[in-house]
């Protein structure tokens, strides 16, 4: 990668950047000594009093994360994009994958596994907490509530941050978090940990929308569909399989606190896989660096080439926010968030009650785990088959496909608790289309709407679709937090509006984006017109 592209290039200031997270890292390893101080409790570390190690290390990462922030702001406008050449990037409909773009795809791979590896450490830590704390279940469900909760901030403050301050800021400034908010595990007690766990959220919410609407931007259109497809499916399950792994390993000697501590070394890898993690070329354009986006776009095998102004490179008159949910784009974006939210009850709600729900019905924890393992077992090729299915078919109908998917499901699911139809009453089948389902449109929703916005408000469309998906997380913890949980029937009832809702919106508003060149709405929204 040249100068143009190289490490922290075109940043406020690189020193600050790694002495920000040099600090963030100090003020994690100062919570260390009360942590094994406790190991003759087994790491329970309710009730001590904090240490002055202690308080100096969280005055040291939130100055830390403060110092690294500012390192990472980019520089004033060198000039007017409305005074510069235009920039082709011949690559950018036909172009072949070079091994610059693999290298961007494992490392945001990573990213992503890292990130995932937060909210799905939620559910293995929960028996610990509230033994430890003594908790009552409506009490502990206010845990992953504050955590949603700050998924749901992050998502949109950090598409804000990637529109304005750029893709590889807001990836880079998430990772420092990451490794600051690890002292969660450290909290000794139940407030400070939901406090923490709320900004662990804030931080981990942002990645997500961010990696996608950078790679929507580097790779070749016609690669496009299948690469965002399955970077955001082996992240999910690679985040996934790490969280419950590091959990078997780790949890029976050190207890459920260790978790969190692995926010600081994870952290600290993406900071420094930063060099792999280049600016949007086309960010860069619309800041007016036009040349530092040529070289960029050179690493990744494009062939750049600039002629005098015959289109003006401007913003739409309507920004942000605003734009969103103008009515040129309202019935997409009531399309999306809808699909989110019911994603949400699904993944948060319906599949985190349904063991218990079996075995209510008479399914023993054996027989509940087995029944589990094989619908996940079935499901597991999905983000593979999505990833075909969202390249070479569809777009927009592969999303469509997977919520109705899971309507089936949750027929299944109806049937099972009111047995409508004799005969069909396979579990296995019911829960098998639940988790395709949902695998699915996990995989494929953040894809279609960093593919659905212009570039100026992608960061921030996208981060909206993804905290609607939390949004429904939040509402499903709500009622768990209320002591209230629906019986089957009445939860796939109530699930099945905002589904066939969303099914209906899509299919009506929703673009066809296979294929297609970003290039004609990257700077202006009305080619969509």
């Amino acid at each position: 990668m040249d100068r143009g592209s190289s490490v922290l290039a075109g940043r406020h200031s690189p020193i600050l950047f790694w002495a920000g997270t040099f600090a963030v890292s100090a003020g994690v390893l100062l919570h260390l000594p009360m942590f094994f101080a406790s190991a003759p409790m087994h790491y329970m570390m309710a009730g001590m009093p904090m240490d002055p190690w202690m308080i100096f290390g969280m005055f040291l990462i939130v100055g830390g994360v403060a110092v690294a922030g500012y390192g990472l702001l980019p520089p004033k406008r060198v000039r007017d994009p409305e005074e510069t050449e235009e920039i082709f990037i011949e690559a950018a409909s036909e172009g072949e994958l070079s091994p610059a773009h693999w290298i961007l795809m494992a490392t945001l791979t990573i990213g992503l596994v890292i990130d995932t590896m937060k909210p799905a450490t939620l559910g293995l830590l929960l028996p610990g907490m509230m033994a430890e704390y003594n908790l009552p279940h409506t009490t502990i469900a206010l845990f992953p509530l504050s955590a949603l909760t700050g998924l749901v901030v992050g998502s949109i403050v950090w598409g804000y941050l990637a529109d304005i301050y750029g893709r590889r800021a807001a990836i880079l400034l998430s990772a420092v978090m990451f490794a600051g908010t690890s002292i969660c595990g450290f909290m000794p007690s139940f407030g400070w940990n939901m406090l923490m766990c709320f900004l662990m959220g804030a931080s981990a919410g942002g990645m997500l929308p961010v990696c996608y609407a950078l790679l929507t931007e580097a790779v070749p259109a016609k690669h496009r569909g299948w690469i965002l497809v399955l970077v955001g499916g082996l992240g999910t399950v690679g985040g996934f399989l790490t969280a419950t792994g590091s959990s078997a390993i780790l949890q029976p000697e050190f207890g459920w606190r260790i978790m969190w501590f692995l926010g600081l070394p994870t952290g600290l890898l993406l900071a420094a896989l930063n060099r792999f993690i280049p600016e949007s070329a086309k960010f860069l354009i619309l800041q007016g660096h036009a040349e530092e986006a040529a070289a960029i776009m050179r690493h990744f095998g494009s062939v750049v080439r600039t002629k005098s102004r015959a289109i003006s490179l401007v913003r739409s008159p309507d920004s942000g926010l605003s734009l969103i949910a103008s009515l040129k784009y309202l019935g997409t974006t009531a399309a999306l968030v809808l699909t989110g939210i019911g994603w949400g009850l699904l993944n948060f709600g319906l599949l985190l009650w349904l063991p218990a729900s079996l075995e209510a019905k008479g399914f023993d924890i054996l027989m509940t785990s087995e029944l589990l393992a094989k619908s996940a077992f079935i499901a597991l090729p999905v983000m593979f088959l999505a990833a075909y299915a969202y390249s070479q078919w569809s777009t927009k109908w592969s999303l469509v496909a997977m919520l109705a998917i899971c309507a089936a499901g949750l027929l299944g699911l109806l049937q099972m608790d009111t047995a409508l139809f004799a005969g069909f009453d396979n579990p296995v089948v019911y829960m098998a289309l639940l988790v395709i389902g949902a695998n699915g449109i996990v995989a494929t929703i953040l894809p279609y709407a960093a593919e659905n916005y212009p570039l100026h408000v992608r960061g921030r469309a996208t981060g909206v679709v993804a905290a609607s998906t939390k949004m429904g997380g939040m509402g499903a913890q709500i009622i768990a937090a209320l002591g209230v949980y629906p019986s089957l029937a009445t939860t796939s009832l109530a699930l099945m509006v905002p589904v066939v809702g969303a099914i209906l919106l899509i299919g009506y508003f929703g673009r066809e984006t296979r294929g297609v060149v970003l290039r004609d709405v990257d700077f202006t929204d009305a080619a969509w017109g």
